[in-house]
């Protein structure tokens, strides 16, 4: 099967993008191909633990879907994360704030899968 590298760079609860990447992994993932997942930019609020997103406005008990769990379930099912060190820093996410078993990374992290990798896709 192929390795996918994947790279996201819009956070999640105000774009769809994360959930389109999350969704795409898994599908992968379910289909036995290896996949490096990089988190850039805004897509890094992603790996923060304790998310509890709010309900849709114009729903009643309606939430929004949480970026965290399915990022959680990616990696139980063997998606490796990095997310970019410099842009957490930047938007003060601490690493004591991270996801465990997410790694903090740089550029050269992901230079390095995506020469590694079969495919990369961006999202």
């Amino acid at each position: 099967m192929s390795k996918f590298t994947v790279v996201v760079c819009d956070g999640p609860y105000g774009k769809q993008r994360i959930y389109s990447a999350l969704r795409f992994v898994l599908g992968a993932l379910f289909d036995d191909h290896e996949v490096n997942l990089f988190l850039f930019e805004d897509a890094v609020i992603t790996a923060k633990a304790g998310q509890d997103p709010q309900e849709y406005p114009a729903e009643k008990d309606a939430r929004l879907p949480n970026a965290e769990i399915m990022l959680r379930e990616a990696m139980k099912n063997g998606a490796k994360v990095i997310a970019c060190g410099a842009c957490c820093q930047e938007r003060g996410i601490s690493p004591d704030e991270i996801i465990e078993d997410i790694t903090l990374g740089t550029i050269l992290d992901l230079v390095e899968w995506v020469d590694e990798a079969d495919k990369v896709v961006n999202f």
